[in-house]
């Protein structure tokens, strides 16, 4: 039940495609990081090239695309090979979007313990609990 949010701008592609940026992570989320597309929310912000700046020029003066995607997953859920992969999937599939990208585009895969994170008003550890003495 991961939450997605992304920020993203490109000088090459005025309108980035927010439905296809949305899909990319959340397919690479459910391949790669065995996360439930039931229950995957994304968000998609989509900036201006001319308001991102990267070692003090902007994206736009650079002719470079950046992103931030941001990704809360349950704490222990994934391995270090599988949070790498997802890392490495997200930057080439973000390029192949949004055209070529700055380096400095990061993804952040953020661990959140179970007793505090959830959806539906009922936290990730109670879901886990009331699957064991099902």
């Amino acid at each position: 039940m991961p939450m997605i949010q992304i920020k993203a701008a490109s000088p090459h592609a005025p309108d980035l495609g927010s439905a296809r940026i949305a899909a990319l992570a959340a397919r690479l989320s459910t391949e790669l990081l065995g996360k439930d597309p039931a229950v995957t929310a994304v968000v998609v912000e989509q900036l201006a090239a001319e308001a991102w700046f990267c070692a003090g020029k902007s994206l736009a003066e650079q002719g470079k695309a950046a992103f931030w995607l941001d990704i809360r997953v349950t704490d222990g859920t994934n391995s270090k090979d599988e949070l790498a992969a997802f890392i490495q999937a997200a930057f080439d599939g973000m390029a192949a979007l949004l055209g070529p990208l700055h380096e400095e585009s990061y993804v952040h895969v953020v661990p959140v313990r179970a007793d505090s994170y959830g959806y539906g008003g009922q936290t990730q550890e109670r879901r886990y609990i009331a699957a064991r003495l099902r």
